[in-house]
């Protein structure tokens, strides 16, 4: 598969995401990703960027995407993705509910944390990896 059929595979088979919605995301037009999959974008020189920002904006790892060197997606640690998922949230001007909500757990005290993290234990749709990682 070439690179230019690897950028379709993800955008229709992984992401599940039309052309109009994919390029939204990139900021482009659903003609350059329409051009981009035929492999015939007018202005070559838009290629690499585009590339960069799949990876980035879709967690793509990098080795797939030019060499098809699986996994599809790169592995991030807790950490990485709770960074992404705060800075992407502090990027919303003014509060948000989810600001809001974020705001209003920073003040509660350690030990609601620890029984709230208890009960979510619980529930595998909430920490499906932490059934595996924790030893109860």
């Amino acid at each position: 598969m070439e690179l230019h059929e690897r950028i379709r595979h993800l955008r229709k088979n992984e992401l599940k995401l039309s052309q109009e919605k994919f390029g939204e995301l990139l900021g482009v037009s659903r003609s350059v990703i329409n051009n981009l999959e035929r492999n015939v974008l007018a202005k070559p020189e838009q290629k690499e960027p585009l590339y960069k920002l799949i990876c980035k904006e879709f967690n793509v790892n990098p080795d797939w995407l030019y060499n098809g060197k699986e996994p599809i997606f790169s592995q991030i640690s807790d950490d990485e993705y709770l960074a992404g998922f705060i800075g992407d949230m502090l990027k919303d001007e003014g509060m948000t509910p989810k600001k809001a909500f974020f705001k209003a757990f920073s003040n509660l005290p350690d030990e609601f944390f620890i029984k709230l993290y208890e009960d979510f234990k619980q529930c595998e749709t909430y920490i499906p990896s932490q059934k595996n990682s924790d030893a109860d």
